[in-house]
């Protein structure tokens, strides 16, 4: 079974998830880092619970095999939580970014997301 997460292999397939989405959640993380194994388990969970196809993607970006994409985006330390919509990045609850483990300020954006993603793909379903 799926955990919702889209893993992201190159910046290609990173924009063609910014083109088709319209909200995404990325998690820019390393294999070596401690707060990102940490964190993985909770933003998996999100990632099941709130995604909706179209609407809100929850995507993981490996800072060492897909640089590209982490130097576009300033990204400097791990875990890093970017915000996105209509392919460009976004503030959620003040924030247009979350650096390091702290679940409480990624679920509330997560839920946050997760709203106005429901809201879009029921008006969408509505017209």
């Amino acid at each position: 079974m799926s955990d919702g997460v889209k893993h992201i292999n190159s910046a290609q397939e990173f924009a063609n998830l910014l083109n088709t989405t319209q909200y995404v959640v990325a998690d820019f993380y390393a294999d070596w880092c401690g707060p990102c194994k940490a964190i993985a388990p909770m933003y998996a969970q999100f990632a099941k619970t709130f995604s909706i196809p179209n609407f809100l993607a929850f995507a993981k970006i490996n800072v060492d095999s897909v640089q590209q994409v982490a130097q576009h985006y300033r990204v400097s330390a791990m875990p890093t939580f970017l915000f996105f919509k209509n392919g460009k990045q976004v503030a959620v609850n003040g924030s247009v970014m979350i650096q390091g483990a702290d679940v409480n300020s990624l679920r509330a954006a997560a839920e946050k997301m997760g709203r106005l993603a429901k809201e879009k793909a029921a008006a969408a379903g509505s017209s």
